[in-house]
């Protein structure tokens, strides 16, 4: 044999000896290292899994009144995987469940039908869509009549796919006339992608999950354990074994910071302030557009929130049986104001005059006398701008305090423009001192409070830094401005405004210095972050983490965890400042811009009025009316509650707004006239510190 032979057999050898190895470890992998794997595999082709949702935790108001709950009804559902192998796709049984239940052929379609699935609107009537997955069961109606749902059962030959159970939905009673749509949030049937994104949590086809609000951040409490029964099916999918089964695990109730009561009386005073500016009796200047508003009322010794509210609100039980295409259009259209939108949380708007807080504490860190005396004339002149007080009126030379409660705004463009110049101007210096910007920061401008509502906007503090970032993403349109804009924009005004955004956008200049010291230009809030500042001045400094939840019970009642307030930080207020700016909020009410509406009132209140000048069209070419602000705490020697509302479009904080705080005030002291009857007061003394451990269910 030669060598080239021999060479040959020993690679032949090899080569044999490796396909053996390789085999063998194979199989070793398949039988040994992945006999779990492989056998969970099999078991997904042989077995199916029957789930039993489980029951829905109650959210519940301070005092155990239910807030959301669990209804139960005769739901009728359609199985699309059924109706879909049917020869007419399922159209038949559609038209006889439609009969039974008296409803047209094209509704009952167009419920069955997927959102986002291609089909022409004609044959739905603009009927609700699913938003769930078509391999789970499809409600089409939640409260059958027995005669109907026994129908259905004994004659499922005439109605396959379709059948009709006692089912349990998400309802809410609306209890004490609350609505409380963005604090409550909705649920809604697990979508294809939740499927996919479920791990490491595990979702089932027919399970619904919180898709807003209170719902969605604390699903994991409130679903509960669906129970699953897994059995073994053979090649006609008929049932062989079980091979095992779990109970459903009910899930927990969340129990809230919120008061039934105050938040009816909150959405009802936020409606009046809505329609009281509309209507154009408060100020000389007529009917107001008023789109919007939002009011909060927080616990300032914890951070709670008592109740919120944000206009224009919607039906939460709209999802029961899903949506129409025009309730979903009209939920995020700005025709009908945006109201999917909780302007409480997500709205941003100009803070306006109540601002002011913050530039006390800037003034005062930048050595000006909290106790001196200023110039307050009608205007001021920056540049060839002339920057005016509201309504063009001067008070000559006044006291600091006084400027706040008569809200002088000109007092306040000195000194702003006074700082702008120290730190260099349109040059500034390498480290200038920005009291007002680092003022901002400190009273946490521009930062999520962190409340346990999802979707919460940040707002905007216009500093330096801000300033550099907008002009790189439009010094390209500023500078090409002409071109780039449309006709109605080609005014003189607007195209001067751009020559100086091209040349010197990225810059801090005079008028956004001024500006910003009244609350106006680039600045915005959100209602809950005014809430929280004035809760931290009337607390002595402490900024809260606002809450919602408060804590999660068992249904029978065992207390599973309590959802502790969190101090954030404490606001950059020497003890002084902090006894000037109290004295000065309680000089609003008793001698400045709201003393005309608290007059007579038995409870101290003090406060801030803010009147938010607006730039811009609204959609039918009318120029944007004045943001209406009022941000107060009470009582003013002991403060225990903070009150913030905010109506866009609304007019002056005090005309609007002012009227509605009173009366929030009135009920949670219980005032009668110009007397506080203690049985009357929705918090006689203090919130509810003690958990309730079950529902308070009331009798209609």
């Amino acid at each position: 044999m030669g060598d080239r032979s021999r060479y040959a057999t020993i690679f032949v050898q090899i080569l044999l000896f490796s396909l053996i190895a390789a085999l063998l470890g194979r199989l070793f992998y398949l039988q040994v290292a992945a006999t779990e794997k492989y056998q969970d595999a099999a078991l997904d082709i042989q077995s199916r899994n029957i789930v039993t949702p489980a029951t829905r935790g109650m959210i519940l108001d301070s005092g155990g009144k239910p807030l959301a709950l669990n209804r139960v009804g005769l739901v009728i559902t359609v199985d699309r995987s059924i109706l879909d192998k049917e020869e007419d796709r399922g159209a038949a049984s559609l038209k006889a469940t439609a009969k039974a239940l008296k409803m047209s052929y094209e509704e009952v379609f167009g419920k069955t039908r997927l959102c986002g699935e291609k089909v022409d609107r004609a044959l739905t009537g603009g009927a609700r869509c699913w938003n769930g997955s078509r391999y789970q069961p499809i409600p089409i109606a939640i409260d059958a009549s027995e005669e109907v749902a026994l129908s259905i059962v004994e004659h499922a030959e005439r109605y396959p796919g379709v059948s009709a159970s006692p089912q349990g939905f998400r309802f809410y009673p609306g209890t004490e006339g609350v609505n409380g749509a963005h604090i409550l949030g909705y649920v809604g049937p697990v979508s294809e992608k939740e499927l996919a994104n479920s791990s490491p949590k595990k979702y089932f086809l027919n399970e619904y999950l919180g898709k807003a609000g209170l719902e969605k951040v604390y699903d994991d409490e409130l679903r509960g354990t669906p129970g699953v029964k897994t059995i073994v099916v053979d090649r006609k999918e008929s049932a062989t074994s079980v091979l095992k089964e779990s109970r459903p695990i009910p899930g927990n109730h969340l129990v809230t910071s919120i008061d039934a009561k105050l938040q009816a009386v909150v959405e009802r005073e936020l409606v009046a302030a809505i329609y009281r500016a509309r209507s154009g009796t408060v100020d000389k200047k007529g009917a107001r557009k008023a789109d919007a508003g939002a009011a909060v009322v927080m616990d300032v010794k914890t951070g709670r929130i008592l109740a919120m509210a944000s206009y224009p609100t919607y039906d939460p039980n709209i999802w029961e049986q899903g949506i129409t295409a025009k309730q979903a259009k009209d939920l995020y259209s700005a025709q009908t104001g945006v109201p999917a939108l909780s302007r409480a949380l997500q709205g941003t708007f100009a803070p306006a005059s109540a601002f002011k807080v913050v530039s006390v504490a800037a003034a005062a860190k930048a050595g000006y006398d909290l106790n001196g005396k200023y110039d307050c004339p009608a205007e001021f002149q920056v540049g060839n701008r002339t920057f005016r007080n509201y309504e063009s009126k001067g008070a000559g030379r006044i006291s600091l305090e006084q400027g706040i409660a008569i809200s002088c705004d000109t007092l306040w463009y000195q000194i702003a423009y006074n700082e702008w110049l120290k730190d260099g101007g349109l040059r500034p210096k390498s480290n200038p001192k920005d009291y007002f910007y680092k003022a901002a920061a400190g009273f946490h401008l521009g930062k999520r409070t962190g409340i346990d509502l999802p979707s919460e906007s940040a707002g905007r503090l216009a500093d330096r830094q801000w300033r550099e970032r907008w002009y790189e993403r439009n010094k390209d349109f500023f500078c090409n401005y002409e071109k780039r804009a449309k006709k109605s924009q080609l005014t003189p005004y607007l195209i001067a405004i751009a020559k100086e955004n091209c040349v010197d956008g990225a810059k801090i200049r005079a008028g956004d210095a001024v500006n910003f010291a009244i609350g106006q230009g680039d600045t915005t809030m959100t209602p809950l972050q005014m809430a929280q500042i004035y809760s931290a001045i009337a607390n002595g400094g402490t900024m809260w983490k606002p809450t919602v939840g408060k804590a999660i019970i068992t249904p029978e009642g065992k207390l599973v965890s309590e959802i502790t307030p969190e101090k954030i930080g404490k606001l950059p207020l020497s003890k002084k400042t902090l006894a000037f700016l109290k004295k000065s909020l309680r000089a609003v009410v008793t001698s400045g811009t709201a003393k005309w509406r608290f007059d007579g009132m038995p409870v101290a209140v003090s406060g801030k009025t803010g009147t938010g000048e607006v730039y811009g069209k609204n959609l039918d070419g009318s120029s944007k009316d004045t943001t209406s602000w009022f941000a107060s705490f009470a009582p003013s020697d002991a403060p225990r509650y903070a009150v913030v509302m905010m109506v866009s479009q609304g007019g002056t904080g005090s005309g609007t707004s002012g009227p509605s705080v009173r009366r929030i005030y009135e009920a949670i002291f219980g005032v009668q006239g110009q007397k506080v009857i203690r049985e009357q007061a929705i918090f006689p003394s203090a919130p509810p510190s003690q958990i309730p451990r079950k529902p308070v269910v009331t009798k209609p």
